[in-house]
């Protein structure tokens, strides 16, 4: 994301650790041990907690390591799931498109291209069936996680699959940047991207539909998001553009939701009659406004707040109850002058509180042990105090990693100190 991201997006190979079978779960307990007994209590929902890590596949950042086989592809990931399970986490958000393309055969968009190294070849197999089950064989959740508006990293449709939706209709692209978006303004777009995504949510037993912070794009100094046709078609009724961008992504966000509530009343299908039970959930950007900017905001002096800046009112969202649950990700330490962790884990907890919006926060597991990083993320204990902090709001109902390479990796063992610290047994998730 823009300023201030989860979203640094290197290519890296799998940690050495992910080596499918060799994982251990503690004195004398192998994972093929845990499958053969029970590893869910059955404990009330106020005991429950979210567990989760991002696993992102754009760019192959954390899977699959470019160049493997299909095969190599199913044994890597199964080795991150296993990583998982040590780590005593429960859900795996796994990142489905992440440009516009798809980890399933899907009849909206291309294959993506992380998969095979060119966008639009077929894989030959399906990540997101093998995904869900190899999730659910180990008890961990499996939620889809979705990019709406983002196309390319690169300003030439040229460079997409012949067939991609964005050069059949190009009068849907905006670009901006070094990039190219769809334009949440046009009601057509609005209508495309949740089919793409809700399809691959009535096809698979997937827990959650998931999105993160790409609404419209972060602002650009000196650059103009030329949306002006659609906004002199559409946004007549509203004051300024920005009311009118805000209103198009509470279309998306209220429209979504509504869609899955009616996926959810509907059985899965294959001859099953279990009802889904998806939940929706977003990870935005955490700083949804400042306090000098608006009374009802965080004390934290951001450059960046999403209801401006990629208008995204995060906080309407929760408070009428249009998502299952929220993830800010909150990614600096306690005490930091800028924006302090325990200060937005407080604002997040009254944004919450009273509604039916779950909290959980999410982690900046990447920055533990970077020398780039402040010194506070030297000290293997910080992300175990962020938890020691939020066990003191009952809304923080769990925490989000980002990401599998980190939690594999484990730089400096501050994902092995929240699992000592916090961890002792695995839970179910909230519901």
């Amino acid at each position: 994301m823009g300023q201030i991201s989860r979203r640094t997006l290197t290519t890296a190979a799998a940690a050495a650790a992910v080596t499918a079978g060799s994982v251990t779960l503690g004195a004398g307990t192998s994972y093929a041990d845990s499958l053969a007994r029970p590893h869910r209590t059955q404990e009330p929902d106020g005991q429950r907690q979210f567990r989760g890590m991002w696993l992102t596949t754009a760019f192959n950042r954390d899977w699959p390591s470019p160049g493997l086989s299909p095969a190599e592809q199913r044994r890597e990931l199964a080795g991150l799931l296993d990583i998982a399970v040590e780590r005593r986490l429960n859900a795996v958000v796994l990142q489905v498109r992440g440009l516009a393309d798809a980890l399933w055969p899907s009849p909206y968009e291309p294959w993506a291209k992380c998969l095979t190294g060119v966008q639009g070849r077929d894989p030959g197999w399906d990540p997101l069936d093998f995904a869900v089950r190899e999730a659910h064989l180990r008890g961990l959740e499996l939620h889809a996680w979705f990019n709406p508006y983002r196309i390319a990293t690169n300003p030439d449709p040229a460079r997409l699959a012949a067939a991609h939706p964005a050069r059949l209709h190009p009068e849907w692209v905006v670009p901006y940047g070094k990039a190219l978006f769809y334009n949440p303004g046009l009601p057509e777009v609005r209508r495309f991207v949740q089919d793409a995504m809700l399809d691959a949510v009535a096809r698979y037993d997937v827990d959650g539909l998931h999105w993160d912070d790409y609404f419209y794009p972060y602002p650009i100094p000196g650059q103009t998001f030329d949306d002006d046709a659609a906004y002199a078609r559409y946004g007549a009724d509203f004051p300024d553009r920005a009311a009118w961008r805000r209103d198009n992504i509470d279309l998306l966000v209220r429209g979504t939701g509504q869609r899955i509530e009616e996926l959810n009343r509907s059985p899965l299908g294959g001859g099953s009659p279990r009802l889904r039970q998806v939940r929706f959930g977003v990870s935005p950007f955490a700083i949804w406004r400042n306090r000098s900017t608006d009374p009802e905001g965080s004390d934290t002096q951001g450059a960046a707040e999403s209801y401006d800046g990629i208008y995204a009112d995060t906080r309407t969202w929760v408070r009428r109850g249009w998502i299952d649950y929220i993830a800010p990700m909150i990614y600096w330490h306690i005490g930091n002058d800028v924006a302090d962790y325990a200060r937005l884990v407080s604002w997040w907890a009254e944004t919450c509180r009273g509604t039916n919006t779950h909290l959980y926060i999410g982690e900046a597991l990447y920055k533990a042990g970077n020398p780039a990083q402040f010194s506070a993320w030297q000290d293997p204990a910080e992300l175990s105090r962020h938890l020691t902090f939020g066990h003191r709001f009952p809304e923080v109902r769990g925490n989000i990693y980002f990401a599998a390479k980190e939690v594999a990796a484990d730089r400096i063992g501050a994902m092995r100190r929240v699992v000592a610290d916090h961890y002792p047994t695995r839970l179910r998730t909230p519901r």
